[in-house]
């Protein structure tokens, strides 16, 4: 990788952390956690899933993903079924109640960010709009061959010692 790739690399990185905390401060305060939510929007986007796959797209353990289905499930938001295929493997599907929150909590986020993009110029709001299909490749690069999380990099004054 080159230093102008890694200098771009560090700058989405951060711009996306703030995106982050922009979305958090947006999202409607209905008792789903933000692992919650992704993992339905998982569910929506790729179908149903087993538990494993889930628990690998989200970054999480096995144990937590599982407690987090179990919580989904309880909510109405998911339901489990045995995979057709093999009777032994259990997919996750998303619910129409699942959809539906999914639904409302995007329609809250968008008024409150068409608000926020009235006070920023019309410049930056069509390049937002031309970034959007750069945004979707990266996210969907991301989905199609999640990078194995290794730990921080290694400082090399120390690992050459």
């Amino acid at each position: 990788m080159e230093i102008g790739e890694r200098a771009l690399a560090a700058g989405i990185a951060a711009g996306v952390e703030r995106l982050i905390g922009l979305v958090r401060s947006l999202t409607p305060p209905d008792g789903i956690s933000l692992t919650a939510a992704a993992t339905l929007a998982n569910l929506e986007r790729s179908g149903p899933r087993r538990l494993t796959a889930l628990a690998v797209q989200e970054g999480v353990t096995q144990p937590a993903m599982t407690q987090l289905i179990g919580r989904l499930q309880d909510a109405g938001l998911v339901r489990r079924e045995a995979d057709p295929a093999d009777g032994r493997v259990v997919q996750v599907w998303l619910t129409d109640r699942g959809r539906d929150l999914l639904a409302r909590r995007r329609a809250v986020r968008a008024e409150r960010l068409a608000t926020i993009l009235d006070q920023i110029s019309p410049e930056h709001r069509a390049s937002l709009g031309a970034a959007l299909p750069a945004i979707d490749a990266l996210a969907s690069a991301q989905r199609q061959a999640p990078p194995a999380y290794s730990g921080p990099p290694a400082d090399p004054e120390v690992s050459s010692r």
